[in-house]
């Protein structure tokens, strides 16, 4: 059962700003302003601009993060917070053991994207610019275990980095670990934080991106046979899943249930 929802996205911060972005067709992909894009066959992207880590963490947390962990971190608080659940706290109405918490978080990049400045100061400077969370930062499953080390999440943590399909793949691992009797609770989604000049150039270069660039409202168009490319984003979301005997003990209001996962691949081309 889906019990809760934490979204950061370019249309809105949290479930009713994210509602009334998509009710009244907010447009959350535009001119790419992170950094100079000029130079680039594709200048557009969705941009999370108004997303402010300390409302969402103890103020001296975001410095040692990536912005994909700072995401991470707060699209669980709010999903969480919007399940009415409390971890580690077994025996209340709402509250659910440590050891019965997992977690599994998907991001593509990780915190790869983030460490351009980094590897760019360490080429002025040296080894000795090199910042003691740099290796914390970068791999992906800083997401996941930031999560878990959060909130006290004691079962399994799941951090994968399956390109697009991280998310998804996120949220299969942790019906798995439902239906398998580990665990009656899994925060569980995916993450990215991609908006860096290197890593955003490396997908125009092999021409994955759509060039839309003067009509962004119609450059993301999955399913048109006019599809020129993906719209690289920012975002984070965040599912509570909960097995449904656990959720119905506690009242919870249950958004959908989640009724099957499979996954294959065509064993065929990176990117065709």
């Amino acid at each position: 059962m889906v019990t809760g929802l934490g979204l950061v996205t370019p249309i809105g911060i949290g479930v009713s700003s994210f509602w009334e972005g998509v009710r009244t067709g907010r447009l959350g992909v535009r001119a790419l302003t992170r950094f100079d894009a000029s130079a680039l066959r594709t200048q557009i992207a969705g941009q999370v601009d108004d997303f402010d880590p300390a409302n969402h963490m103890e103020a001296r947390r975001p410095a040692r993060l990536d912005r994909f962990a700072q995401f991470s971190l707060a699209a669980a608080h709010m999903a969480l917070e919007d399940a009415g659940l409390e971890i580690g706290t077994n025996g209340r109405p709402n509250g659910v053991a440590s050891e019965r918490t997992g977690s599994a978080i998907g991001s593509a990049l990780g915190g790869l994207p983030g460490s351009e400045a980094d590897h760019a100061e360490f080429l002025e400077r040296g080894p000795r610019s090199i910042p003691a969370s740099l290796a914390l930062r970068v791999f992906a499953g800083a997401g996941v275990c930031n999560v878990a080390i959060e909130f006290g999440v004691r079962g399994p943590a799941i951090g994968n980095s399956n390109s697009c399909a991280s998310g998804a793949i996120a949220i299969g691992e942790a019906l798995a670990m439902i239906r398998g009797g580990d665990v009656d609770v899994v925060i569980a989604g995916g993450v990215e934080a991609p908006l860096a000049p290197l890593t955003f150039a490396s997908f125009t270069v092999i021409r994955a991106m759509s060039t839309s660039n003067t009509v962004p409202a119609e450059a993301s168009r999955p399913f048109d046979a006019r599809r020129d490319g993906f719209v690289m984003a920012e975002a984070g979301a965040i599912l509570i899943l909960e097995e449904m005997g656990h959720a119905i003990r506690r009242g919870a209001r249950i958004y959908a249930e989640l009724a099957g996962f499979a996954s294959t691949n065509d064993a065929y081309h990176m990117t065709a």
